[in-house]
């Protein structure tokens, strides 16, 4: 393969003259500057072990939600929230922040809860994921949703199912938790209305997840 210096440089009136313009020029030129030539592999080697590459293209990901087998084609950089809102319709899980910020995206993972915002799709494959539609059955809400109608703990709705699913982690972690264990569990959620009084009255309330 010729060294990039020794091929004879193309003259732009050549170019011209054929029909590219001089933007378009230096537009391929970028191209070809950022794109390698080499076309990577499909695998590579990591620990001494052949692990596969995925992307830039859709993949086949399968995740079990609410206790359902969902299937999808989506791009590695997916994440468990986009797919579950844009892909399977399921949006209690809501789009704030859109950076591990706010925990109005709060999901459980396999008991535990996370930021489905900062979680790629592909990643949670054999995991098992709760949304807030999980803990309503039919016409019924969970304990924890009706304590937070009870003790007025919602305005605007936005934060209202990632608090929900955070406080029903956090009683079945703790049935009577301490203000102390209550602060360090919720922390990750966060309400611009202000109603903490009211999700205070929920957790004092003990409401025991079912």
């Amino acid at each position: 393969m010729k060294h990039r210096d020794s091929v004879p440089p193309v003259a732009l009136e050549d170019l011209e003259s054929a029909g590219v313009s001089r933007r378009d020029f230096l537009k391929i030129s970028t191209i070809a500057a950022t794109v390698p030539l080499v076309v990577s592999p499909k695998t590579v080697m990591a620990a001494g072990e052949e692990l596969p590459i995925y992307g830039p293209g859709k993949v086949p990901i399968t995740l079990m939600v609410n206790g359902q087998k969902l299937t999808a084609d989506l791009e590695p950089r997916v994440t468990l929230l986009d797919a579950l809102r844009d892909n399977f319709a399921i949006t209690g899980a809501k789009r704030v922040c859109d950076r591990g910020e706010c925990g109005a995206c709060t999901v459980l993972m396999d008991g535990k809860t996370v930021y489905a915002c900062s979680v790629l799709a592909i990643d949670a494959q054999g995991k098992k994921i709760e949304t807030i539609e999980s803990l309503s059955r039919g016409d019924q809400i969970h304990p924890v949703q009706q304590a937070f109608v009870d003790h007025d703990a919602q305005q605007c709705g936005f934060c209202t199912p990632g608090f929900v699913v955070a406080t029903k982690a956090l009683l079945d972690k703790y049935p009577n938790p301490t203000p102390e264990q209550a602060r360090k569990e919720l922390a990750g959620n966060f309400c611009r209305c202000g109603t903490y009084a009211g999700i205070r009255g929920v957790v004092e309330s003990g409401t025991k997840g079912a």
